[in-house]
């Protein structure tokens, strides 16, 4: 079986499959490190999340949480209180996601280096 499709129903190499939309939405950075950042930390509010990761706006943050929570991937909780508390958890499709973001996160560690010689090497060739 090809291990880049499950089913014969996905194949992202066609414009219409819906996996294209996942690829993306996973592949950004924002989500990335919303994700990468939940796993290591848990639970977390808004504000605690948006000063964990450098450089997020609240407008990104907000958008990258509502498509997360829409594609199941974070469990949004408001808790009655004054003010409300609105806390975010990785759900258990978040938690398997987050591996492969950690895998991916170890892969850039491991050849920053290797990338960083690219890029000069690159850059004094044009």
């Amino acid at each position: 079986m090809d291990t880049d499709q499950v089913s014969g129903r996905w194949d992202a190499t066609k414009g219409a499959c819906p996996t294209r939309q996942v690829l993306g939405r996973i592949g950004d950075t924002w989500t990335m490190l919303v994700i990468s950042t939940l796993e290591s930390r848990g639970t977390l509010r808004s504000g605690e999340l948006k000063a964990a990761i450098e450089g997020i706006t609240q407008k990104m943050l907000t958008q990258t949480l509502r498509h997360l929570e829409r594609d199941g991937v974070v469990r949004r909780d408001v808790v009655p209180t004054v003010p409300i508390t609105v806390t975010y958890t990785l759900t258990p499709l978040g938690v398997s996601l987050s591996a492969a973001v950690a895998t991916m996160r170890t892969w850039a560690y491991t050849h920053m280096d290797d990338i960083v010689a690219a890029r000069n090497e690159f850059d004094e060739g044009h």
